[in-house]
């Protein structure tokens, strides 16, 4: 079950916003689900969630100004007031993922988010906030299961002092199934995004035309298959993060917001029948 205020619509009703933003990093942004027909070359589940509440709602706009490897901090200060000057009565904000990869204190990202989230709740807009997936599975990763746990207890408290809705990602079992991730294992595959934006619509209480497929049980891989899987990943994937870190370096450092003005929503569901490994 989802945390957050009750379903804000019913059957028959629409639903009641016209002015979404998404804030955030890589995983608003759209990172693993690749489109070169979309603003900024990845659809992700906010174009999706956009298209859904703006199918029969003509003055429907969206904004996404969510922007890769961006840190808590950095989102708080960039995001924040361009998303309060366009006026949303639906805001998105997911930070902290990237921050607590990197060993900070869960602690002291709540205590920022408060705030910020204090003052995107002013605005009288329904916020969004998000529980970070269980990653207790995977290579590397799951070392920062615990961190995980904490700080989606921390932004748990958070929406319950302002009033947020929570998409729980943790609580999506399905997202630990392979095929929801991307080659990287970091963002999720287009198969996960679509999983992600059916739960976003599911805790907002809106009724929508995404079907996440039935996946099956998980392949099992044998052992030295399994090795040799993650040896690839560890020389493609996690040896450039780890000296990007090192550099100091951003994925984003020359990336910007793919929409940064709130305009009518563009795009078409995912084709029936495409699943994560055919995309």
């Amino acid at each position: 079950m989802s945390d957050g205020p009750a379903p804000r619509t019913r059957p028959g009703q629409g639903q009641p916003w016209r002015r979404f933003v998404a804030l955030g990093d890589s995983f608003t942004e759209g990172i693993g689900d690749p489109d070169p027909d979309v603003p900024g070359g990845h659809r992700g589940w906010a174009d999706r969630v956009a298209e859904e509440l703006g199918r029969d709602v003509p003055d429907f706009v969206y904004a996404n100004l969510a922007i890769r490897g961006r840190l808590y901090r950095e989102i708080i200060a960039q995001q924040i007031d361009p998303a309060i000057a366009l006026e949303p009565d639906l805001i998105s904000i997911f930070a902290g993922g990237n921050d607590v990869i990197r060993g900070k204190d869960p602690d002291e990202i709540a205590a920022a988010m408060d705030a910020a989230v204090g003052r995107l709740a002013e605005t009288g807009a329904t916020i969004v906030l998000w529980t970070g997936p269980d990653v207790g599975s995977t290579p590397v990763f799951h070392l920062i299961r615990g961190r995980t746990a904490i700080y989606n207890e921390n932004m748990r408290a958070v929406a319950q002092r302002h009033g947020a809705a929570v998409v729980d990602l943790w609580g999506l079992r399905s997202l630990t199934h392979e095929a929801m991730w991307a080659e990287d294992r970091l963002h999720f595959s287009p198969e996960g995004h679509l999983t992600i934006a059916a739960h976003v619509l599911d805790t907002l209480g809106v009724e929508h035309s995404l079907q996440p497929h039935d996946l099956g049980d998980p392949t099992a891989v044998p052992w030295r298959e399994a090795r040799q899987q993650d040896l690839h990943w560890a020389r493609v994937h996690f040896g450039p993060w780890v000296m990007r870190r090192l550099r100091r370096q951003s994925s984003g450092d020359a990336v910007h917001a793919k929409r940064p003005s709130a305009a009518p929503v563009f795009g078409s569901p995912m084709p029936p029948g495409t699943s994560a490994e055919d995309s």
